[in-house]
């Protein structure tokens, strides 16, 4: 049996650590604006992109469209999108953000500012890092396509 490394030592861990923390910085500011960290997500792709598909939001996101669903309809409870059957295809459902999900955006402007702010980082190192890890991702995505296809 090969010898493993210890958590501290992983990139994996280390990864998650940080995912985990950006989450907890994100917390009470999402709390106080009654949005989860998934939820804002989906908002945010469509304030990139009104109009998307339940399948265009999981697309963009990387997660499945079963995820997606439910987010949606907990956001359109809460008055910020509107669901819609695409009259071209009815087997899908468009997102349209409303006036309160579009307001939101202004709200949530500050939540990459404090997550800079705590990180003690310069805009250069984060650039750098945010590269590095799409990357990182990329090249993973890249490996997985091609195990698959094996």
């Amino acid at each position: 049996m090969g010898s493993m490394l210890p958590l501290d030592d992983q990139l994996c861990f280390s990864m998650y650590a940080a995912s985990m923390a950006v989450g907890r910085a994100y917390k009470p500011m999402l709390d106080a604006l009654g949005l989860t960290y998934p939820q804002y997500l989906v908002l945010h792709a469509l304030w990139e992109e009104d109009g998307r598909t339940i399948g265009a939001i999981a697309q963009r996101l990387t997660l499945e469209s079963s995820t997606i669903t439910p987010l949606v309809k907990r956001l359109e409870a809460a008055g910020m999108v509107d669901r819609m059957r695409n009259p071209a295809d009815e087997r899908q459902v468009q997102v349209r953000l409303t006036a309160r999900g579009r307001d939101m955006r202004d709200r949530c402007a500050c939540l990459g500012e404090e997550l800079i702010a705590r990180s003690g980082m310069t805009l250069e190192e984060l650039a750098m890092l945010k590269s590095q890890v799409e990357t990182f991702r990329g090249r993973l995505a890249e490996a997985n396509m091609l195990s698959a296809s094996a």
